[in-house]
């Protein structure tokens, strides 16, 4: 089995750093978009796996990112976690309403966020 693709969109370097760290750790190849419209480009261009989306990003915001990732024929299969420092109580809602297949607030739970990676993983596999 070939080890899964995550684009991790973060425009944080130091985030970048240690969130690509562990996920390389977990055995997973990562690529990184530093904003919602890299994202989207990045996206076709490399047919992620799965994509770790910050909310609050440059250029483009998350939510938007993701609109239009999942409206594309191209990417709509890829799942979506958002990422969130805000932690509002309507940011999950805004979220998933947005596309994301799940929400994690910051700072990142990262047991749950790396079973939530293989969930949906293994959910796509199957389909």
């Amino acid at each position: 089995m070939t080890e899964a693709k995550i684009l991790y969109v973060e425009d944080h370097e130091g985030k970048i750093y240690m969130m690509g760290k562990r996920l390389r750790r977990e055995g997973y190849e990562t690529i990184v978009a530093r904003d919602g419209a890299e994202a989207i480009t990045m996206a076709v261009a490399h047919k992620p796996d799965l994509i770790l989306m910050d909310l609050n990003l440059p250029v483009t915001d998350g939510l938007e990112a993701t609109r239009q990732i999942k409206a594309s024929p191209k990417t709509r299969h890829i799942p979506i976690i958002a990422l969130s420092g805000f932690a509002m109580y309507d940011d999950r809602e805004k979220a998933l309403a947005a596309g994301c297949d799940d929400y994690c607030s910051s700072p990142v739970d990262f047991q749950f966020l790396r079973a939530r990676i293989k969930e949906l993983l293994t959910k796509d596999s199957e389909a």
